[in-house]
């Protein structure tokens, strides 16, 4: 059946006009930033083919996206770096790239539709809902626009990073990906905590001999001081 309009609705049933849809792409990806999208839909809004990103065809995404940016009320998008998410963490990243996406969605939102995620702190109602992006058509709106703009965001680190092949596996851990990441090590949008990212950086350590001196002996000594 895919995607209706219900949640909205109810959402405007008890008052509120700007009910947002919010998700993202990118948690899984050893590469690259996560990206958070929100949409607010026109009411009664009906977007023919709609559902959740990974369930749609590259080509029916962007057919989708040009849709949604032209008929939405508000469109905006958030992105965590790899680097944020190396510090936070992937779930504290994600709120972080949604929560900018609501701070630069004009109109502001009244109410949340998110898909799983919880925001903490929010100065508005919100609904997390399970698999939102295949229930509710603001949310799936939502993953499109993350997905689209993640997938360009990759687009352009193929450029920078040609031996890695991102514009065809998007950063995630296909059999591919892996065998170039092995063979040329990670690069600088690789996310350093993410496994097996992790465990190539530690190899390489324990593997990295220790500097000699000329006569052999090993160069430096521990010290008791600090």
């Amino acid at each position: 059946m895919g995607p209706t309009d219900e949640f909205e609705l109810e959402a405007r049933r008890r008052g509120y006009r700007r009910v947002a849809g919010l998700d993202e792409a990118g948690r899984g990806p050893l590469a690259g930033p996560v990206v958070a999208a929100a949409v607010i839909l026109p009411t009664r809004c009906r977007l023919a083919g709609i559902n959740d990103s990974k369930q749609v065809s590259e080509l029916e995404r962007t057919r989708l996206y040009e849709v949604i940016i032209q008929r939405a009320r508000a469109v905006a998008v958030g992105v965590a770096t790899e680097q944020e998410i190396d510090r936070l963490n992937i779930l504290e990243a994600t709120r972080l790239a949604m929560s900018r996406a609501l701070t630069s969605l004009t109109p502001s939102a009244d109410c949340l539709l998110i898909d799983a995620v919880t925001l903490p702190n929010l100065a508005i109602p919100s609904r997390s809902i399970i698999k939102g992006d295949t229930l509710s058509m603001s949310i799936a709106a939502a993953s499109i626009v993350a997905k689209v703009t993640r997938d360009r965001l990759m687009a352009m680190h193929h450029q920078a990073y040609p031996v890695y092949n991102f514009l065809s596996h998007k950063g995630y851990g296909t059999e591919e990906h892996l065998q170039r990441l092995a063979q040329h090590g990670p690069c600088a949008i690789h996310r350093r905590t993410f496994s097996p990212v992790a465990q190539l950086i530690r190899g390489h350590q324990q593997a990295r001999p220790l500097p000699r001196t000329g006569s052999g002996e090993t160069q430096g000594r521990f010290s008791d001081h600090p």
